[in-house]
């Protein structure tokens, strides 16, 4: 009995929110739509806050099983890999397009500075990432697996972008054609890596860190390092007598120590970087640098 009252509030919520946004539904309203005293809402939900962060997990949830069972289905259809995926792309667009209140538009709201619902937009950003990552692994085999890690960051960002024109209504395509399109653009990106085989620019090492879980300072002095090895390598390419690539790879070592020591000599790390940024060629990575050694977010 008790769950199902739970349930009940939870759904209501859920559709209460969707309809009126965030600030508009009060508890009265919810309590009023489930036929309840405002006082039995706080028997299961301490607060608004908590109310939301539950019925944020709870739409999050279902898509996600519903996802499960599109796979099922697909199985039993007997579709293909990429029929599949195109099948979970357009449910996710729908979807994120009839819940975009607990999808896309939260960040905007004051919740979104609340601890405990932060702690869940944290755990839903770890499962959607899981996901997408075993999307385009079904769909694209194990080829496309040293450079799954960029395919993910590309294809959410493809998902995000559109789902933004769509939400302004400027996109005339039914779900359907728009996912058809979104898999074939993929198509081309993982094409376009099996063919070219570039270095990977996102791997495991950095692809859980986002604006919820910021990097670690051992994890940005690993990025300085390598940073200092591209530079390294692009010194040995430059058309310059063999001497100068030996002065200007000797001054890449030096800067290479001193942005690895706990202590930082800022004033020798300037004089390095300014006499390797005398080389045109050079110049974008003493600038990503900079950036990397700065202090701003």
């Amino acid at each position: 009995m008790e769950d199902a009252k739970k349930t009940k509030i939870l759904d209501t919520a859920i559709c209460l929110f969707r309809e009126k946004g965030y600030s508009a539904a009060s508890m009265q309203d919810i309590a009023e739509a489930c036929g309840m005293a405002k006082a039995s809402i706080y028997k299961f939900f301490s607060s608004k806050e908590e109310l939301f962060t539950a019925a944020f997990v709870a739409c999050h949830q279902t898509m996600l099983e519903h996802a499960v069972r599109l796979d099922d289905e697909g199985t039993l259809l007997n579709l293909t890999p990429k029929q599949k995926l195109q099948r979970k792309i357009e449910f996710q667009l729908q979807y994120t397009v009839d819940n975009h209140l607990f999808m896309i538009d939260f960040k905007e709201l004051p919740i979104a500075t609340n601890e405990h619902f932060i702690a869940a937009w944290k755990r839903k950003k770890a499962a959607l990432q899981a996901w997408r990552r075993e999307l385009i692994l079904e769909a694209y085999g194990e080829r496309i697996e040293p450079y799954i890690w960029d395919v993910v960051t590309l294809f959410r960002g493809i998902l995000l972008e559109y789902l933004s024109y769509v939400k302004q209504r400027v996109i005339a395509l039914p779900m359907s054609e728009l996912a058809a399109f979104i898999v074939g653009r993929l198509d081309a990106l993982t094409d376009d890596f099996i063919r070219t085989a570039p270095a990977p620019v996102i791997d495991s090492s950095n692809a859980h860190f986002n604006y919820l879980n910021p990097s670690s300072a051992p994890a940005r002095q690993a990025t300085i390092s390598q940073l200092i090895a591209l530079l390294d390598d692009d010194i040995r390419k430059l058309s310059k007598p063999e001497q100068t690539r030996e002065e200007l790879l000797n001054v890449s070592a030096k800067l290479g120590q001193e942005c690895a020591r706990l202590t930082r000599d800022t004033t020798l790390i300037r004089v390095l970087a300014s006499y390797l940024n005398a080389v045109p060629d050079l110049r974008p990575h003493i600038r990503q640098l900079h950036y990397l050694l700065s202090d701003h977010s």
